[in-house]
């Protein structure tokens, strides 16, 4: 099974020099979009009236009202125009604790109801079948669509698993924050700490049950439809860890992401 954040982290090491670069010049000066947020940690954003009639997802990027905001630490719904990124929170945001239909609506943005769910499936597929991870399922336009198919269902199971099904039981925040600020090294550990720690609806933190167990059930799961020859306890420990691996590498990706549209992109 293909490493979800395979390709944008290959990318991502390619941008390492110039964010070093970023962080090594901005390391004594305040950050503006921290005193421009209307969401600050000091003043929480109220809760959204519910809507009985429709389904309300509360954008994880806010727009800060001061106009002199530069996009230092903002978050995008994609990443590179084609990885979802829905529930990425922008530095210096505090949101509402989400419901158990906004969890589901987010899960959905981040697996099926935007285009980038389907470009990024078949971006995974094709890479998966270029290496042959999976030799038993061919190769040509058959064998491109019985990948396409499984990595794209290993997707939304797994993003309903991780920011749906087990942060709805377990009232975890399935989100992520971004730290945007300090050192190289800081902003890694803490990109590869949420990993496995994890905001709670009531404010706290707990162990990330949403990412470990969400990724365990969704490897499981992959045993009903993967070849036998990919099937078992040992191949279901190995799909769990890539999972695992896979959600690290994306927080990263995520966390420097707004140095690298700021930086190198020159998007604001």
């Amino acid at each position: 099974m293909p490493q979800i954040t395979e390709v944008v982290f290959a990318l991502f090491i390619l941008c390492l020099p110039m964010i070093t670069w970023s962080q090594a010049q901005n390391t004594d000066q305040a950050d503006p979009y921290a005193q421009q947020s209307p969401t600050s940690q000091n003043h929480p954003a109220p809760a959204a009236p519910s809507d009985s009639a429709a389904v309300s997802l509360p954008s994880p990027n806010p727009a800060p009202q001061d106009k002199k905001d530069n996009s230092q630490g903002k978050q995008t719904k994609r990443m590179f125009g084609v990885v979802p990124n829905f529930a990425a929170v922008s530095a210096n945001t505090q949101l509402p604790p989400l419901s158990t239909r906004e969890k589901f609506s987010l899960a959905a943005h981040d697996s099926v109801t935007d285009y980038s769910s389907f470009t990024w499936a078949g971006i995974l597929a094709a890479q998966a079948m270029a290496l042959k991870s999976d030799p038993e399922l061919g190769s040509g336009i058959t064998g491109y669509g019985r990948y396409y198919w499984r990595t794209f269902t290993d997707g939304v199971s797994g993003t309903f698993f991780t920011e749906a099904i087990v942060p709805a039981l377990t009232h975890e925040d399935p989100r992520y924050y971004t730290l945007g600020k300090g050192g190289f090294f800081r902003r890694t550990g803490y990109a590869i700490s949420q990993a496995f720690v994890t905001k709670t609806d009531s404010g706290g933190t707990s162990f990330n049950f949403s990412e470990v167990v969400g990724n365990g059930l969704e490897a499981g799961l992959s045993n009903a439809y993967y070849p036998p020859q990919e099937r078992g306890l040992s191949q279901t420990a190995v799909n769990f860890g890539t999972q695992m691996e896979s959600a690290v590498l994306n927080h990263v990706v995520q966390e420097f992401w707004p140095d690298i549209r700021r930086k190198l992109l020159r998007q604001k």
